[in-house]
């Protein structure tokens, strides 16, 4: 079965989404898993929880319209995102290293693209 456009755009917006998960986590206080109560007050673990459970389900979602192999590298982008994320709310500096990764992923995921 040829993968719908919908099902691509499903991927990377799930990706996008569960992006923001680790930025949440970093962002969190210190975790304490014995006092149930302090996760449960935690409201940016429970955002972080909340945004990889979404970002999952769209992705589960658009399996069901398209081939594995050309969806599941799109949700490679999520990196990407969380890069970029980190530079905007973490105050995080990118050097060549980590820009050339990231124009690999997105020339991976182009030929990816290309090839299907």
């Amino acid at each position: 079965m040829p993968t719908e456009l919908w099902a691509a755009i499903f991927v990377i917006i799930g990706s996008v989404i569960s992006s923001a998960a680790p930025i949440l986590l970093k962002k969190s206080p210190k975790i304490n898993l014995l006092h149930l109560k302090s996760l449960i007050k935690n409201y940016l673990l429970l955002g972080a929880i909340f945004s990889h459970a979404s970002g999952i389900g769209l992705s589960i979602v658009a399996l069901k319209g398209g081939e594995l192999s050309v969806l599941y590298p799109l949700s490679s982008l999520g990196n990407v995102w969380a890069a970029l994320l980190s530079m905007k709310f973490l105050g995080e500096r990118m050097n060549i290293s980590k820009w050339s990764g990231i124009f690999l992923i997105i020339l991976g995921v182009a030929l990816i693209g290309i090839g299907s």
